[in-house]
């Protein structure tokens, strides 16, 4: 193989890198626009809003492994309105306001937490 024909080979397995590292951006600016002032900037909930309405830590080993992509899927497209514990978790739905993919990278920002 001769070099032109590595670098486009280099440059083919990289782009979906880069793209993705975009997309981790995009969903990262989202989260910050749309759910941080709730869930926090680093999704463990220690916000006065959170507090307030006992949500979740998104970091927890455990509330990962309970929720399903589907199920936060679910919550983000149609919201939220339970009580919990006698608190009241209200949520809007952002079906309106984002896009299925955007909702997606949502779902796939929120399994990054740790």
């Amino acid at each position: 193989m001769n070099r032109r024909m590595w670098i486009a080979a280099l440059a083919a397995a990289l782009v979906p890198l880069v793209a993705r590292a975009e997309v981790d951006k995009k969903s990262e600016r989202t989260w910050k626009a749309k759910c941080a002032s709730c869930h926090g900037v680093d999704g463990k909930g220690k916000t006065d809003q959170a507090q307030k309405m006992k949500i979740a830590d998104y970091t927890d080993a455990a509330w990962q492994k309970a929720h399903s992509d589907a199920d936060i899927k679910k919550a983000i497209s149609e919201g939220v309105k339970r009580e919990k514990d006698g608190v009241k978790q209200e949520m809007d739905a952002f079906k309106d306001s984002l896009s299925a993919e955007q909702i997606d990278q949502l779902v796939a920002y929120i399994r990054s937490l740790k």
